[in-house]
């Protein structure tokens, strides 16, 4: 079984709704503001900023300052831990599927009528 750290700290991060939209909302932007993230969220800032720091520190966003403003953006290379294990499930569904699809195609030749 694959155990990190890191993916430790990818899924604890993410598993939170309101973290995960936030993260979602970054995806979606080339780079985005903590006033834009905040926008419409129903979020408050401090709360936004706190999910943010949170991201940054699980790797899945990095940073920008430009004057007073701090932009954001989504770091693909931080959710690797997290494709990693899921990957290894991958392997292990197709191999499910490709049983159960031969199961299921030996049950139905042996329901079909046979000719007399």
């Amino acid at each position: 079984m694959i155990h990190d750290a890191s993916l430790d700290a990818v899924m604890r991060t993410l598993a939170d709704p309101t973290r995960r939209a936030v993260f979602e909302h970054i995806v979606r932007a080339p780079e985005i503001s903590v006033v834009e993230l905040t926008k419409g969220s129903g979020v408050t800032q401090s709360a936004v900023s706190q999910h943010l720091r949170a991201l940054k520190l699980a790797g899945l966003v990095s940073d920008r300052a430009q004057g007073r403003n701090v932009f954001y953006r989504a770091a693909p290379q931080g959710l690797e831990p997290l494709v990693d294990w899921m990957s290894h499930y991958g392997v292990f569904w197709r191999q499910r599927f490709a049983d159960l699809r031969t199961l299921l195609k030996d049950i139905d030749h042996d329901q079909r009528p046979t000719d007399p």
